[in-house]
Order: C-alpha cells, then sequence, then structure tokens
C-alpha cells in the first residue's frame, strides 16, 4: 500500500494541466483522478494511470482522494465549487480576486468546520508568495511602506477582458513595471505612486476580418477596472505572429518595502520572481500546499486557512532534523 499523499485535480486548464506535471516532480504524492466538466474522454492526460472523470463523479471519491486541488477561475468557478468541495474533501485553491477574499474566505470556513475538512484558499504567487512576503516587511520593518509591481507578464485575466471585446478573434495582454517607479522605491524614497505610475499595459490583438481596429482599440483602452486607469498600447497582429510570439504565459514581479531604522538607516526589503510558466509555477505553489493541507488535516485543523496559517515545517516534504541541518 502506497503511503503517497493521494491528490485529485478539478479543472485541466493550464493550471490544471500545470498541476498535473508538478505533482509528476513530487515524490510523496500521486495524482488519482482529473475532474471535468468537459467529456472526459476528449481530455489527454501525461500520465497513465490516471483517471479522466466528469466533475459529478468527484462525490464518489472521498476515501480515495486526501486533498483535492481545485484549478478553476476565480471569477465564477470557484466561489462556487470550493464550498462545494471543501464539504467533501481536504482542499487547495488559487482564488485570486484580492477584494474579495475576506468574504470567500467565510464562506468557505463555514463549509470546511462543518464538515471538519481543511480548505487552504488563495495559494499561487500573488496571492501567496507576495502575500507572505508583504506581512513579513511590514513586521520586521514597520516604518515604512509596501509595493507590489506586477511583470513583466502575460495577465490571464486581462487577456480575458482583452478577447471579449467586439471584432477580436484572439488576443494578449502584457503588465510591464515601469522601471523609473522601481528604480524611486528601490532608493528607499517610499514615492506616492499613482496605479498609472506603476504599470503600463501592452495588448497584442488578432481582430476579426471586418471588424474596425480603431473601435477596438478604444474599447480596450477606457474598458474601466482593467484599462482606463493605465497607459495602454493596443498592436493588431496575425493569428501566426500571436501563436508564433505570445503562446508562453510569462510573469512575475517584486514586493518591495522601503524602512528606516535605528537613526534613520534606510533598509531595502525586496523578494523577486520571473517566471517562464505563470500557471506552472502557480501550481507548483498548489501542489506544495497540499502537502500542508494533509498535515494539518491529520492535526485536526479543519477550516479554512491562508499561507499565514501554514508554518514552513507543514510545507516542506524534509523532516524538521533535515531541515536543521541543511537549510537553518
Amino acid at each position: 500500500m502506497s503511503n503517497k499523499i493521494r491528490l485529485g485535480i478539478v479543472g485541466y486548464g493550464n493550471l490544471g494541466k500545470g498541476a498535473e506535471k508538478a505533482i509528476r516532480q513530487t515524490p510523496d504524492m500521486e495524482l488519482v483522478a482529473v475532474f471535468t466538466r468537459r467529456d472526459p474522454a476528449s481530455l489527454v492526460l501525461d500520465q497513465t494511470g490516471v483517471k479522466a472523470l466528469h466533475i459529478s463523479a468527484a462525490s464518489d471519491y472521498q476515501n480515495e482522494i486526501d486533498v483535492m486541488l481545485l484549478c478553476g477561475g476565480s471569477a465564477t468557478d470557484l466561489p462556487e465549487q470550493t464550498p462545494h468541495f471543501a464539504s467533501m474533501f481536504h482542499t487547495v485553491d488559487s482564488y485570486d480576486t484580492h477584494a474579495k477574499i475576506p468574504e470567500f474566505y467565510q464562506s468557505v470556513n463555514e463549509a470546511a468546520t462543518k464538515h471538519d475538512k481543511t480548505a487552504i484558499i488563495s495559494v499561487g504567487w500573488d496571492p501567496g508568495l507576495f502575500s507572505i512576503n508583504r506581512v513579513m516587511a511590514d513586521a520586521i520593518l514597520p516604518n515604512g511602506e509596501n509595493y507590489t509591481f506586477w511583470g513583466k507578464g502575460l495577465s490571464q485575466g486581462h487577456s480575458d477582458a482583452v478577447r471579449r471585446v467586439d471584432g477580436v478573434k484572439n488576443g494578449v495582454q502584457y503588465t510591464i513595471p515601469s522601471e523609473p517607479a522601481i528604480e524611486k522605491v528601490r532608493d528607499g524614497n517610499n514615492p506616492e505612486l499613482a496605479t498609472s505610475e506603476k504599470h503600463r499595459r501592452v495588448c497584442y490583438v488578432v481582430a476579426e476580418e471586418q471588424a474596425d481596429p480603431a473601435a477596438i482599440e478604444k474599447e480596450i483602452k477606457t474598458m474601466p477596472h482593467y484599462f482606463a486607469d493605465y497607459e495602454t498600447e493596443v498592436h493588431f497582429i496575425t493569428e501566426e505572429e500571436l501563436k508564433q510570439n505570445h503562446s508562453k504565459a510569462p510573469h512575475g514581479g517584486f514586493v518591495i518595502r522601503g524602512g528606516n531604522t535605528g537613526e534613520g538607516n534606510k533598509q531595502i526589503y525586496e523578494f523577486s520572481l520571473q517566471l517562464d510558466s505563470n500557471p506552472e509555477f502557480t501550481a507548483s505553489v498548489v501542489v506544495a500546499y497540499a502537502r500542508a493541507a494533509y498535515r494539518l488535516s491529520q492535526e485536526k485543523q479543519f477550516g479554512a486557512k491562508t499561507v499565514y496559517d501554514v508554518t514552513l515545517g507543514h510545507l516542506s516534504p524534509r523532516s524538521g532534523e533535515e531541515l536543521r541541518r541543511d537549510f537553518l
């Protein structure tokens, strides 16, 4: 009998595929099944011996799966799916609508607590690793300011917004951090920066044949919540150019805190990521937190949890002795 932590995946988009790859690199875990709303027969899984099943079959696997990885989208999938699955499984998700995390936490906590399940929410790099570093920097340098910069990277949500515009056949959006703004922060000046001063947005759009490029560009640039507050560029390209030059999903960014200690000494705390694949890295974080969810459940620490509730000892596959010897 295997002692590995048994995992399931709900959703087989970019994040779900990334989770499958991450599990293959994680010796103490194994993938049991992938659950999808699509026809399961249409899924081509990387691993042999892993079942592809319709999402409606998940409830039959409560005794075969230790932790369920919820790899749906934050806009409409996770607000429904996480409370639903947290009533049956220990779960990890990557819910990333920052403003709505408090209410999301409440709904998941209610379901998980009621059914003695552990549900770690909002796991990834932001929210997730960036969240940890914002709190760490704030705790260490109370006299200071936090700054978060995203990019250069392909934004999944903003790209979806571009593709929803009438006349757009396909498209992507890159978030580009402002180098002058970053340098001001790194200089320890703690500047006041408007939203538009920290990032700009660059869109590459494939237009439908009869579409009006000027109308598309105007709609993108004036879109509230996404582009209206930013310097935005729109470039029209061919489907072939999009496929050739924009099929990867690189991303990354910085958390920087400038603070003063003692007699006014400037201190800069910085954490950064540079990622070839945003979904694969996010999935790798989600898989690592599945280990923590399993361990917390063994300790009967039920309910919704965030990265703030998980120790590094719960997260690492290594023993406390190994960690003290090799990493401390």
